[in-house]
């Protein structure tokens, strides 16, 4: 029997590139505050990730969560940030628990981490020749209030994990484009990930045995400064995309 995976926030571009490929894959349950404009897979509930008895009724029955679900805007303010992404979190974390989920996968992003892309290293940082790399093992260094939540969000995951034994993989998404992004933008080819890799990304967060991971989203880039080392080995991510090799 196929495993039921809620998917919060399905509507955004992380949540069709999933779906794109890995519709018939297993039962969705679709999470969004927005109803569907588009035929989707599985059953979709219009709930806000803030409201934690909608949150709730759409876990039960649940195997894995899939968290996207949040103000994903670089520029969002503290208290939209708060309220969608840090509260909101913690809403999905605990519903989780409450419903007897195994694992929850959450979506964090480069904006974790992004202060780390300091004036003496860019831009080397994002060329082929320079072996700096971010390997997960490192401290959060947000960038902007968005990635603050990111980084909070990991750190429920952490709690969550340790308190309740939740499986947690805090996956720090790089440049989702469904193209390549333009040659001439270093930074987005060195951390750029294709559909089909996400697809196949979040699709092994499901299936792996983990227990609290971090671990960076990007295909296997001939640029890059995070590594992929440890979603190929905790994981069995093994993507098939290079930003070097352009249509």
């Amino acid at each position: 029997m196929a495993q039921s995976v809620l998917l919060t926030g399905a509507a955004g571009r992380v949540g069709q590139a999933i779906l794109a490929d890995l519709a018939d894959e297993y039962e969705w349950r679709l999470l969004d505050r927005d109803p569907p404009t588009e035929e989707l897979p599985g059953e979709f509930v219009v709930a806000d990730i803030t409201d934690s008895e909608a949150v709730r009724e759409a876990m039960d029955g649940i195997d894995a969560v899939i968290h996207l679900a949040g103000d994903p805007r670089p520029e969002a303010p503290w208290d939209s940030v708060l309220t969608n992404n840090i509260d909101g979190a913690q809403t999905v974390y605990e519903a989780a628990v409450d419903a007897g989920v195994e694992k929850v996968a959450f979506a964090s992003s480069n904006h974790a981490v992004g202060a780390y892309e300091t004036p003496e290293r860019v831009p080397d940082l994002y060329r082929p020749h320079d072996q700096y790399r971010l390997d997960g093992s490192e401290l959060p260094r947000p960038g902007n209030l968005y990635g603050v939540s990111k980084a909070a969000g990991e750190t429920l995951g952490r709690y969550y994990h340790d308190e309740h034994d939740l499986s947690v993989v805090c996956v720090r998404i790089g440049n989702l484009t469904k193209g390549h992004p333009p040659i001439d933008y270093e930074r987005g080819q060195a951390m750029w990930l294709s559909y089909r890799d996400c697809a196949h990304l979040f699709d092994r967060c499901i299936r792996a045995d983990y227990g609290y991971e971090i671990v960076y989203g990007i295909s296997d880039n001939d640029r890059k400064y995070y590594s992929l080392e440890r979603a190929r080995a905790v994981l069995g991510y093994e993507p098939r995309d290079n930003s070097a090799h352009h249509d």
